[in-house]
């Protein structure tokens, strides 16, 4: 469907409000009707959508384990276990026990503040990364058991986010120091290598990268960044997949007079819409156009701008995995999570 030719609106389906601090993420179940959101109030919070009401409550808090901001949370694929990062330096593993959260490992290593955490597709790893400027590459063992599997010294900054690709363990990071690097092991055996650095001289960022979120097929990247922009990037992964080697990743397109203030997040749908969350307090909404230029390749139209989405800077925007309901979280540093609906308007 060409979204570009319907009269789309965000539509504001729910505030929800309980955090005390600012909220830096929010994270969809992938099974479940559920949303993890964390914050500088040291806390997470478990919102569950009924089934009758379609509302959407507080099921639970997760607190008293971290003990300073919980900046990052992410789920496990089978959406059974959270991972939580937090500015104490630690990662909690929350299981889900149906009825309440268990904290049954904490992940202690980084020197200072963790940023983010992400699983990979199959769950077997999870990536960390800190302002001490590493990554590390955590083994997922039996019994609740973690092993640090790899230290990844390479950025020369805080590092912002760490996200694994969603077809492949190659795993991204991005950092302060206004590039994205790609790290991957050749021989399955674990040891990961930067193969690639995106910076300036490839087209990139001029400023801090913020946050990486890949298309459902995972042949496309996009980046936000502190410069203003969004970057479109692209790989070969069919080669990848067919074991010819690394695929090196390539900038498409940049996405620049959108929004003021710096893009602190970004995120792309199974349908195929890239959300912007930003400093200017607005969300913004991208698709690709259909007239393709064969020499310069894809390019990306905005399809719509919810400006006072919130009261103060936007942290993180979410697309809901459901395939029924265009749902998109949006969490503010005015303290709230939001949930909306992208709906055709007649």
């Amino acid at each position: 469907m060409d979204l570009m030719e319907k009269n789309m609106e965000l539509i504001e389906v729910q505030k929800l409000e309980g955090h005390t601090d600012r909220v830096w993420n929010a994270a969809w179940n992938p099974v479940s009707p559920i949303l993890a959101s964390c914050s500088g109030d040291n806390t997470v919070r478990i919102w569950e959508q009924s089934s009758l009401s379609r509302s959407w409550s507080c099921k639970t808090v997760l607190e008293e384990t971290h003990t300073r901001t919980v900046r990052s949370c992410s789920w496990s694929p089978s959406g059974k276990l959270l991972a939580t990062a937090s500015f104490d330096g630690t990662t909690a593993i929350w299981e889900d026990l149906g009825d309440e959260f268990e904290c049954i490992s904490t992940l202690e290593g980084h020197e200072n503040e963790v940023k983010s955490v992400s699983w990979n597709a199959s769950g077997s790893y999870l990536a960390t990364c800190s302002r001490d400027k590493s990554v590390w590459i955590w083994e997922v063992l039996g019994g609740n058991e973690y092993d640090c599997a790899s230290v990844l010294n390479g950025h020369t900054q805080d590092v912002k986010m760490v996200l694994w690709h969603p077809t492949m363990d190659v795993l991204f990071s991005c950092s302060y120091d206004n590039t994205i690097k790609v790290w991957w092991s050749e021989d399955d055996d674990g040891d990961y290598q930067c193969v690639q650095t995106l910076d300036e001289s490839t087209n990139g960022h001029s400023s801090t990268v913020w946050a990486i979120s890949f298309n459902a097929a995972g042949d496309k990247m996009v980046t936000c960044s502190d410069d203003l922009t969004l970057k479109i990037w692209r790989a070969d992964i069919s080669m990848m997949h067919s074991g010819e080697g690394y695929a090196p990743w390539t900038h498409v397109c940049t996405l620049s007079g959108y929004h003021d203030r710096t893009i602190f997040s970004t995120h792309w749908s199974s349908d195929d819409i890239i959300a912007s969350g930003a400093g200017d307090d607005a969300i913004g909404l991208f698709v690709e156009s259909k007239q393709h230029d064969s020499v310069n390749g894809p390019s990306f139209n905005l399809l719509l701008k919810k400006e006072k989405a919130h009261e103060m800077d936007i942290n993180s925007v979410q697309w809901s995995p459901s395939k029924e309901n265009m749902l998109l979280a949006s969490a503010s540093d005015d303290g709230m999570v939001k949930i909306w609906q992208l709906e055709t308007i007649p």
